[in-house]
Formats: structure tokens, sequence, C-alpha cells
């Protein structure tokens, strides 16, 4: 009778090893799916459903960060401008969905002294027909094509009406490859790599809501890959092949730098150990960009000018300096007048900034209410 009992208690026992090792029927197979749930919130904008009167005004005031919109000769603000505007924050870059009537554009000159905002952007056409013009060369296109035009130089174009998709992507992004891109500035991408290209664009957009946070970093490796390849000549693909390997790294030491501005420790041999990189691939990585410690300093330099021309921040100039790693208040005076051509003090009035300087973490991104200020934020 032991014996028995033995028998349907070691039973016992091994059935319940087995609802512990394997999930009953219904039940989830991935603990890890909550880490997995879509990240991404749109910010929409429409004039749909304003006064037509007050249409092209508020389309007008959206767009103002990018560019001076105006309506064509032969129409009227009391027409209506009926148009929408959707954006989407990756982190690194931002999508823009867009439908808009016939309208004229640009960038000046005098807005551009006014901005910050420099980014690349590439424009897919779904439907429509746009004229750009960059130094007198204008670039033509229509739906199915892309376009690749920065924000740092001035344009002025027009559009008929359209519904397009636009990427807005950082200039920090493509320091290594700075020449490559302005030398197609204004320019209409083709070959099968465009084509390809063109593909993914159409992919990520149909799987914008689905994104999750894990997706959002290869994204960003995975289109700026792309549009190098696209840019590259046939004869420098290979080559252009070798310089991606290095895209991840890069991207890897420029956060840890904005990570720790403030960071006494910050130094070439730091980021070695924490990159796991010898001295002279750290050197190599940073040779674009003019070097380690003159990106760390230029950085360092960007947020102090942040910092003094934020109206909430009462500190003095030389604690500011302080903690950007600045122990002399005369050589932090002299590094700042030589990189913005102007003192710290006159900084302190200067609320517009050069260049993009948001020392702003992917958390505080998502907390932007407004397009300008995604746009602002955009690569910090």
């Amino acid at each position: 009778m032991d014996t028995k009992r033995q028998d349907q208690a070691l039973a016992r026992q091994q059935r319940d090893l087995d609802r512990r090792r394997w999930p009953r029927e219904g039940q989830p197979h991935n603990e890890a799916a909550p880490s997995l749930a879509p990240v991404l919130e749109p910010l929409p904008f429409s004039t749909l459903e304003l006064a037509p009167e007050d249409q092209f005004a508020a389309w007008q005031a959206h767009m103002a960060p990018l560019v001076e919109v105006r309506l064509p000769e032969d129409k009227s603000p009391d027409d209506g401008f009926p148009a929408d505007h959707t954006a989407w924050n990756l982190g690194g870059m931002l999508i823009v969905q867009q439908r808009a009537p016939a309208h004229s554009y640009m960038r000046s000159a005098a807005k551009l002294r006014s901005s910050s905002i420099d980014h690349w952007y590439i424009v897919l056409p779904r439907t429509g027909r746009s004229w750009t013009e960059v130094d007198r060369r204008v670039a033509e296109n229509q739906s199915g094509k892309l376009e690749i035009r920065s924000l740092g130089y001035p344009f002025r174009g027009r559009v008929t009406d359209s519904e397009s998709l636009f990427l807005y992507l950082p200039r920090d992004l493509f320091s290594d490859a700075a020449s490559t891109l302005d030398a197609k500035n204004n320019s209409i991408l083709s070959g099968n790599f465009a084509n390809l290209f063109v593909d993914y664009v159409n992919s990520i957009e149909a799987r914008l809501r689905s994104l999750t946070a894990e997706d959002l970093p290869r994204i960003i490796h995975a289109t700026r890959s792309m549009i190098i390849a696209c840019l590259a000549p046939p004869a420098e693909h290979a080559a252009a092949a070798e310089q991606l390997a290095s895209v991840a790294l890069m991207e890897r030491a420029r956060r840890y730098v904005q990570t720790n501005l403030d960071a006494a420790h910050l130094t070439p041999d730091s980021m070695c150990r924490a990159l796991g990189v010898s001295r002279s691939r750290l050197y190599q990585l940073f040779e674009p960009s003019g070097g380690v410690l003159h990106y760390i300093q230029s950085r360092r330099l960007l947020a102090a000018h942040v910092a003094l021309s934020d109206p909430a921040d009462s500190r003095r100039i030389v604690d500011i300096a302080e903690t950007f790693g600045f122990s002399s208040a005369a050589n932090f005076s002299r590094a700042f007048s030589k990189e913005f051509g102007y003192s710290p003090r006159e900084g302190r009035s200067t609320v517009v900034l050069p260049r993009p300087a948001h020392s702003v973490s992917l958390a505080e991104h998502e907390k932007a209410s407004s397009f300008e200020g995604w746009l602002k934020a955009l690569g910090s």
C-alpha cells in the first residue's frame, strides 16, 4: 500500500513538473510581449475643420518653422486650403504624411539666419509634381521619385495639388558623409538603390502604428545606410558598404558624448573603454568631425549656449562653464566666442542658436507638443 501511495505521489510530482515546463493551451508563450508594444503616437494637424477663409493662414503658421508658403496667383485665402499633416517621431528621424493643395514655398536666407534647423529631408510624392530651385538649379519631381534637400541652404519652389511622404533626418547623422550629401543637394535619386529605398519607405509607412521601441534605432540605421547607398556612384558602392560598418559605432559614440557632457571623465580614454575600441579606431571615427576633442568641446559649447539662452536658468556664466568641463572662465569665453562669434554674455540674450543644440533625451522628444518642437529636438 505504501508503495502504491509513493507511486501516486511521484506521478503527481511529474504532472506538476510538466505543467510548469509546458505552457497551458491558450496562455501566451512570450513573456516579453508587453515590451514589444507599439510606441509611436502620431501628431496630426489639419485645416479641414476650420472655416475656409481661415485654413491657409493656419497652414502658413504650421509650416513657418520650415518654409514661407504662398497661394498661386489665381487663388485667394477665401477659397479655402484643405490640408492635413501627420508627423511620426522615431527619435532620430521624423516621418510626415502630407496632403495639400497647390502652393509655392521658400526657405529664404533670412529664415536660415533665424532658424536652428538644418536637417536633411527626403520627399516621396504619391501624387502631384513639384519644382524646386537651389542655386539656380531646378529639380523637378513627380510621383514615385525621391528627392533630397538640405534645410541648411536657401531654396524656393512650387507644387501642384499633392500627397507626399517626407523624411526629416538630422545633419549629424551623416557627419562622415557630409560631402557626399552636399554634392547631391536638391537632386532626384534614381537607379536600383533608389527604387529599393522607395519600397523600404513604403514598408515603414505601412508599419508605423506597430513599430516597437526596439525597432526604431534599427530603422534609423537602415535608412541612413540606404540613403548613402543611393547617393554613392556605382563604382563606390563597395567602399560605401565598408563605411556603413562604422555607422552603428559612430551613433553609440555620439550618444555617449551627449549623455556625458557634464561628466569630468568624458575623455577619449573613457570613450574607448565604454565603446570597446582602440584610440586609433576612435580617432579615425571622429576624423570627419574634426577629431574627438574638437567634437566633445563643440557639443559642450552648444549645451552651454542652450543653458545661457534659457531664461529659466539663472546660474552664473562661470558656473555653467564649469558644469560643461571648462575649469577656466577665460578659456570658456575664448572658446565660446570662437565657436559662435559673440561672447557668453551676449549669448545670454540670444535665444536662437546658429545650429541645432537641444540637449534632450528621447523621452523629452516624445513630450514635445508641436511639430516645431520635434524638428528642433531632432538628432539631439
